[in-house]
């Protein structure tokens, strides 16, 4: 199985849209994404990405044979760490345990170190996340620290942790 990351297309949303519809993976994304999440909803995420500024969001689908199974993208930040951005990603159940992730987030790394001025991307899964520390660290990020008590998700206070690779 083929991994590769590309530019979002309008005909993702369907299978945008079905990943997404799933508690386990939305119970390891930060909220302010509707559930259920719709097709509408898939399609107004990909008409956001495709029209953001190609210097600040660069944003993929996850593919496996040239079908979307998830999301990574890195979001460049302001003032004076604009030469830093954070990653983020998800992958569809089905696809969990097949290092995919792993594959998409060493090739947006590459993508990133090779064609922008960014020096700096970081990361922060919860801390219970194991598998998602594990691609991180796969990939050559290194765990900077726990980020204790940092966030309520489902109305749990969770630790997060703070991860980062950096251009050599």
């Amino acid at each position: 199985m083929e991994c590769k990351i590309r530019r979002w297309k309008m005909e993702d949303a369907g299978c945008l849209a079905e990943a997404l519809n799933n508690k386990k993976v939305m119970d390891n994304l930060r909220d302010g994404l509707p559930y259920p999440y719709t097709t509408e909803d898939a399609k107004d995420f990909i008409k956001v990405m495709c029209d953001a500024d190609g210097n600040q969001t660069f944003a993929f689908a996850i593919t496996v044979d040239d079908k979307a199974v998830g999301s990574i993208g890195a979001f460049r930040q302001s003032n004076i760490h604009s030469r830093t951005a954070e990653a983020g990603y998800y992958v569809a159940e089905p696809y969990w345990g097949q290092g995919i992730a792993t594959e998409a987030m060493k090739q947006l790394c590459s993508y990133i170190f090779e064609n922008t001025d960014i020096v700096r991307l970081f990361a922060e899964p919860f801390a219970h996340n194991i598998a998602s520390c594990r691609i991180l660290e796969k990939c050559g990020f290194e765990c900077e620290g726990i980020l204790r008590k940092n966030a309520e998700k489902n109305g749990v206070i969770v630790d997060m942790k703070m991860y980062s690779i950096v251009k050599e």
